[in-house]
């Protein structure tokens, strides 16, 4: 058993041409994969307005996920709380945790897309108080307490959910800057690395973290969950060349939606495609270059949880296939 658990982050976005079938028969086959090779967890995220994708909403998604993912863990990785309702993404929760047998992790996020935000008329100041506000809000129904509260969009009176899981879900919370990161420890049980960040800088941020969480009394925190871009090929050259076809076009899109301006001062994506694949920000080549950079991410960041991203809009969904095969067989995991 590797000292790392695996799980799939499906990013379940498609070119919008294609008809949406094919792409949930293409996300529901990469689910049944990865559970028959052993993956512990899969895992969704949350846009809306994507602009050049197409993409099933998370919750919806997972629910359908959960009747291909017996047995398996489902993660929202991780739903914007800031631009919800709480009182529907508690209700939401609620219902993936019975779905999905009480096998569920909140993973939630601010948000960086101003569009986003403009859509659902966030506040442009004080987002990051609406977020912890709303977070504590959705934590405490899911405990079954009786909530009065009220926020933007939103007004309790002694609230409290009929349908409520056996135990609240773990939170993970996605951070990109150290502020964020500080968040995270205080206020989550884990915290969702940046999925793209370079090892150097999550090295920093991860001391950061647990001394933050020390600092606030909170209980040490063993391992973290990290979401990484996995392209696994034959032989390192096979897998540059078809990652850079696919991620290079992704992460072009990431900096027209503003993922640039989330990240650290220190770190940008406008960079070319060698540039950017470098200081370990992806997992890409062959197997035994896979798992050292998987070892890599262990030791230097204490991973406990690889969240694999291989699938990016435009790929066949064969090459995906075939990179979580690789992979698993590399660290010995069937």
């Amino acid at each position: 058993m590797p000292a790392v658990r695996l799980g799939l982050f499906l990013s379940a976005q498609h070119p919008p041409e294609l008809p949406a079938g094919e792409g949930l028969a293409v996300d529901l086959e990469l689910v049944r994969l990865a559970r028959r090779l052993g993956f512990g967890t899969v895992m969704t995220g949350q846009h809306f307005l994507t602009s050049s994708t197409a993409k099933i909403q998370t919750v919806p998604l997972l629910a359908r996920l959960a009747a291909e993912a017996e047995g398996m863990t489902l993660a929202t990785g991780v739903l914007l709380l800031g631009l919800l309702n709480p009182v529907e993404a508690a209700e939401h929760l609620a219902a993936l945790s019975v779905l999905s047998g009480g096998r569920l992790i909140a993973g939630v996020g601010l948000g960086y897309r101003t569009e986003e935000h403009r859509a659902f008329g966030a506040p442009g100041r004080g987002r990051a108080a609406v977020f912890e506000a709303k977070l504590d809000v959705v934590r405490r129904l899911l405990a079954g307490e009786r909530v009065t509260a009220s926020g933007p969009g939103y007004d309790l009176d002694g609230a409290r959910l009929e349908l409520r899981p056996d135990a609240p879900p773990p939170v993970w919370m996605a951070a990109n800057r150290d502020a964020a990161v500080a968040r995270a420890a205080r206020l989550a049980d884990a915290w969702l690395l940046n999925p793209h960040g370079r090892i150097s800088e999550l090295a920093a941020q991860t001391r950061l973290f647990h001394a933050t969480r020390a600092e606030a009394g909170r209980p040490p925190v063993t391992g973290l969950p990290i979401i990484r871009e996995i392209c696994v090929a034959p032989t390192d050259e096979d897998a540059e060349e078809l990652a850079s076809r696919h991620l290079a076009a992704k992460y072009a899109t990431y900096v027209k939606w503003g993922q640039d301006t989330a990240l650290p001062d220190s770190d940008t994506l406008r960079r070319p495609w060698h540039a950017l694949n470098a200081d370990g920000r992806f997992i890409v080549g062959a197997p035994d270059t896979c798992a050292r950079q998987v070892a890599e991410l262990v030791d230097r960041l204490g991973v406990s949880d690889l969240l694999c991203r291989c699938h990016w809009p435009g790929m066949p969904a064969e090459e995906a296939m075939r990179s979580l095969e690789l992979l698993s067989n590399a660290l010995n995991f069937t």
